[in-house]
């Protein structure tokens, strides 16, 4: 089953993908593992033997408990600013209505070519972290394929004030093709994410600089 649309995807539309899809669609063993540091997901030869590949990027965007609560904003509202999304590019977007909350449902609409894609996940997980004793702080979602997604696997967004007042964003994901379409086209999948998780830091950046 794909998701397909000819026209940018309406609420209705995405709500009905939503409905459609059907349960995780790796194994459930899986299931969170994108919560651990990006070093133990790249490491993990289960992961690789069952045929995952590991995406992570982790850039610098600024400094200061503001520039994380900021951040940490962008990312509980989908938002960078008015016009620009961490999910939000002229070629990817959630509905920014969507609540980040486990269990929580949702799609994400990517334009390729002529028709957009309309690929169904679900929260795993939310994580916030903060030290009593230190300004450190920490704040990311997880969220797993559904079927119905192209792909098979997990994807963390999160961002970070770390002990030395520096802030920073990560992507972390790891997945595999799930349809035939993502069999053949999987180096430009790989491709894509790199792309995304580029465009997507540096939109974090800009926002988190004006």
């Amino acid at each position: 089953m794909v998701f397909l649309c000819w026209a940018r995807p309406s609420p209705h539309e995405q709500r009905t993908c939503i409905d459609k899809s059907g349960d995780f669609n790796y194994d459930s063993k899986y299931r969170g593992s994108t919560v651990k540091p990006a070093d133990s997901v790249q490491q993990d030869r289960e992961l690789s033997d069952s045929g995952f590949s590991v995406n992570h990027t982790r850039v610098l965007v600024g400094s200061g408990c503001e520039t994380f609560e900021k951040g940490k904003s962008a990312l509980q509202n989908w938002r960078i600013n008015s016009t620009r999304r961490h999910f939000g590019l002229n070629w990817a977007f959630v509905d920014p209505r969507t609540p980040i909350h486990t269990g929580v449902k949702f799609c994400v609409c990517v334009k390729e070519l002529f028709p957009w894609l309309m690929m169904p996940l679900q929260v795993v997980y939310v994580n916030e972290n903060r030290s009593p004793k230190k300004a450190v702080a920490s704040f990311g979602f997880g969220s797993g394929t559904l079927s119905g997604h192209l792909l098979a696997g997990e994807e963390r967004f999160s961002i970070t004030l770390d002990e030395n007042n520096k802030v920073w964003y990560e992507i972390l994901s790891f997945s595999k093709p799930a349809h035939f379409l993502s069999v053949i086209g999987y180096p430009y999948v790989l491709l894509s994410q790199k792309h995304f998780a580029h465009a997507s830091s540096l939109a974090m950046r800009q926002h988190l600089s004006s």
